[in-house]
């Protein structure tokens, strides 16, 4: 099985599913920006070819360079996991004539506001939702669906550019921070607990799920600098309360006709039991939330999402074994790390249950909390009841800290 995968070494986990396909025995072509040299070297020595171009998002030009590259012809699937190349991947697959979502199957895993209207056709409930390209739309809107709303990009990932409105005071406030961006959908806020429907599929059979649940909503934390970020992979993802959730994911998988791969969903579940589609994409969760996985059932999810797309299996008894949890930190200050307090007393008291130590060093410059979940780094670790996961994290969430200077 010859595969195309688009840049095979960026992002951060992107070589890890390049490892995946590898170790299954698929013979991996990198399509990339980056030149050779720069790849990582665990991306280098498995891959069986690599083209540079140019630049992923002139498309056109990466599909005309792709078709002349003659290892081309060899190519059975291609493959993406980043969501701002998931056209260009649907693009490749129509130009070279293989199998896998095309353009049109693309676009509601890209296009928010179509992703709802054909979920809002199959019955699904969604939040109410208007399509806006201007600043008068977007009083509209929020006078037809009413205060509370959401604001966030058509096209966007995550939560970046995502705003809760609360009045009409607000919205005027944040429409001039939304210059930049073309299109916005305007919705319904939902309160309610925000979880994932994360999967992987074998032609519109799903073969694994994980359930994660997010501490505080990601809105809150994007909001909010001083919040330590929690995501929770969840052990008993068949307790009643998650159900509807559950049920939610696979009827959006398969109103949206997604094939093999895979998908990342988001969905909130109010204090009244109702259950409510958030967004879908076509990729996995970012933030090492597939590590996170892995910890939680001790299997490799990178080489079993290869086997998944490579060779249509899953060849793994999935044990759910830990709920694991990711706490996200961010420094007090600007500029480099200077001191981190508390670290040693949640070494010695929770060592046994740390599986990934990933704070930035002293001396290394702070990120850019806005642009990144994973902030100033971050401690995974697992137990195998929720409770006293939750009590570890809220310890460390509110007294490991970080000073920069």
């Amino acid at each position: 099985m010859n595969i195309l995968l688009l840049s095979p070494g960026y992002p951060g986990e992107m070589p890890s599913f390049t490892r995946g396909l590898a170790d299954v025995g698929a013979h991996v072509y990198g399509v990339g920006d980056q030149h050779p040299g720069a790849l990582p070297e665990s991306v280098r020595e498995r891959l069986a070819g690599y083209l540079q171009v140019r630049s992923l998002w002139d498309e056109a030009a990466v599909v005309e360079a792709v078709r002349r590259w003659p290892e081309a012809r060899r190519i059975d699937k291609v493959e993406c996991l980043w969501e701002p190349g998931m056209l260009l991947a649907a693009r490749l697959r129509e130009g070279l004539g293989v199998d896998g979502l095309g353009v049109a199957q693309t676009l509601p895993f890209r296009d928010k506001e179509r992703m709802k209207q054909v979920l809002d056709a199959a019955g699904l409930r969604t939040p109410k939702h208007v399509r806006c390209n201007t600043t008068a739309e977007c009083w509209d809107a929020a006078e037809q669906i009413g205060f509370p709303i959401i604001i966030k990009p058509i096209a966007g990932a995550g939560s970046a550019d995502t705003y809760r409105v609360d009045s009409a005071d607000e919205l005027r406030a944040v429409l001039p921070r939304l210059g930049h961006v073309p299109e916005v959908s305007v919705e319904e806020f939902v309160d309610g607990s925000e979880f994932t429907f994360d999967t992987v599929c074998i032609e519109g059979q799903v073969a694994y799920f994980n359930v994660a649940w997010y501490r505080p909503r990601p809105l809150v934390a994007r909001s909010n600098e001083w919040v330590s970020p929690q995501v929770i992979a969840l052990r008993n993802v068949d307790q009643p309360a998650l159900a509807g959730g559950v049920k939610l994911g696979h009827d959006v998988i398969r109103a949206l006709g997604f094939r093999s791969g895979f998908t990342h969903m988001e969905w909130y579940l109010k204090a009244d039991g109702e259950v409510v589609f958030g967004e879908i994409g076509a990729r996995p969760p970012g933030a090492h939330q597939v590590d996170q996985m892995n910890y939680a059932c001790d299997f490799d999810v990178f080489r079993e999402w290869g086997r998944a797309v490579a060779w249509g299996r899953f060849d793994v008894d999935i044990e759910r074994k830990y709920n694991v949890s990711t706490i996200y930190k961010r420094a007090v200050g600007q500029g480099r790390i200077q001191r981190i307090v508390g670290l040693d007393r949640i070494r010695k008291l929770y060592g046994e249950h740390i599986v990934w130590d990933n704070l930035l060093p002293i001396g290394a410059p702070r990120r850019n909390w806005r642009n990144t979940l994973v902030s100033d780094g971050f401690l995974m670790l697992r137990h195998p009841e929720l409770q006293s996961l939750v009590s570890i994290s809220d310890d460390i969430g509110e007294n490991l800290q970080i000073f920069a200077g």
